[in-house]
């Protein structure tokens, strides 16, 4: 194969380079683009052919229904790796040894106090505050309390900085949810693993003793892991390009947060549950409701199927459809909203118009089923993706920092009026 592209403009030629990934991902290297042809540029509105960055975290291949973390299959992991585990994995490139995982989660623990003082900022929010908007707010205050820059060159600095954050985030979330449901505040208890220790935060009552099914830690757990990164979807890319502004950690996840909140993106299982809600309220009726998915002419949108970057199953759907029927089996939960959605799950896996289309439900669609058998709230859906994808969005930041990739600057292909004169205000 050539090792460059041409480019032909106005019948002159352009050779460009090509750049072939290690799965064999091959794209036209336009560094030089700009400069070479006097001003020419690409445009590529959301992005969806363009390569913003080289990356050595996760692959995926979207036709083959494919997501490894670097190089383990999502499969694999899911069964035999805990959250903490992965965590690790994409941040530093290798899973931890018995030692490292030991001291990474002491090291954690040891930096999950939370300044007082960020409860006084908590307290300025109503309590009718979306979480998401609180835990942007919160993880952005936190420079305040830790206002060194961080020396990316600098190990020491870079692991503190990503323990901090790991250890105060979770704190963060689920004071964002007590917050709302008018809770007091807690602050766990480090004698529990990371994702239990988390799920009693959020849960525990201070008149009860705290218990939990170790089947519902495991879903939390599972779900975690297969939200922990997913290549540069919209959050990580603003992450990425946050930080290279030299934006700081703290910052830059801050922003991440704030994209992840669309519906388009991190909202889409709270979507799904408010559509089996609209669904319920309207007779439950899911054939019905398939037809007008169906229906060209209809507004209706099927929320929780199909996938912008897999045209195959997703493979964390599957992974985790296993996981969302172990727990309502287990809890024994009588909801018609879930039996509403594994309705719809039976005819669209059975439907040849979906199975045609390959619109399969997607990892949106059985979180949003198993975070309401959890008896989470759906406001807290999208910050439960956000504490998930958080070693993601650490290990892109660290990644793109040390290779000292350039402040992101995106062009434009301008299509607004061309030079005109200044009329005085009487002449308008």
């Amino acid at each position: 194969m050539s090792e460059t592209a041409t480019l032909e403009i106005d019948g002159k030629k352009y050779e460009l380079p090509l750049i072939t990934g290690t799965e064999n991902e091959i794209a036209i290297d336009i560094k030089t683009l700009r400069g070479v042809t006097g001003g020419v540029t690409t445009i590529d509105p959301g992005y969806k052919n363009t390569g913003s960055c080289e990356s050595a975290i996760t692959f995926l291949n979207g036709e083959e229904g494919i997501l490894r973390y670097r190089g383990y299959s999502i499969e694999e992991l899911a069964e035999k790796a805990d959250f903490l585990e992965v965590a690790y994995l994409l941040i530093f490139g290798e899973l931890p040894t018995a030692a490292e995982l030991e001291k990474f989660h002491s090291d954690i623990k040891a930096e999950s106090h939370v300044d007082e003082d960020v409860k006084k900022i908590l307290d300025g929010f109503p309590k009718a505050a979306h979480p998401m908007g609180v835990l942007s707010c919160l993880t952005s205050a936190l420079v305040a309390f830790n206002p060194n820059t961080v020396n990316v060159d600098s190990e020491e600095e870079m692991y503190r900085a990503i323990v901090k954050i790991m250890g105060k985030f979770p704190v963060l979330t689920a004071w964002a949810h007590r917050k709302r449901a008018g809770l007091p505040l807690d602050y766990g208890d480090n004698s529990l693993g990371y994702v239990e220790n988390f799920h009693k935060m959020m849960f525990h009552r201070p008149n009860d003793e705290y218990s939990v099914d170790k089947k519902i830690v495991n879903a939390i757990d599972k779900l975690l892991i297969l939200h922990a990164d997913h290549e540069q979807n919209c959050s990580t890319s603003t992450v990425r390009i946050v930080g290279s502004s030299h934006a700081g950690l703290f910052v830059s996840i801050s922003a991440g947060i704030s994209a992840l909140w669309g519906p388009l993106h991190g909202g889409a299982n709270q979507a799904v549950i408010e559509m089996l809600e609209a669904i319920k309220e309207d007779d439950g009726d899911t054939k019905k409701y398939m037809a007008k998915a169906k229906d060209k002419e209809d507004p209706f949108r099927l929320m929780g199927f199909g996938h912008r970057v897999y045209k195959n199953f997703d493979p964390r759907a599957k992974i985790i459809k296993v996981a969302a029927d172990d727990v309502l089996d287990s809890l024994g939960i009588d909801d018609p909203v879930l039996n509403i959605a594994k309705g719809l799950e039976k005819e669209a896996l059975e439907d040849q118009y979906f199975v045609d289309r390959k619109l399969y439900p997607n990892v949106d669609f059985y979180s949003g089923i198993i975070y309401r058998a959890l008896g989470i709230p759906v406001e807290m859906f999208t910050p439960m993706f956000a504490l998930g994808r958080l070693p993601g969005w650490i290990a892109q930041w660290k990644e793109m920092r040390q290779r000292k990739e350039p402040i992101g600057r995106p062009r434009q292909v301008y299509i607004g009026e061309t030079q005109r004169a200044f009329k005085q205000i009487g002449d308008r």
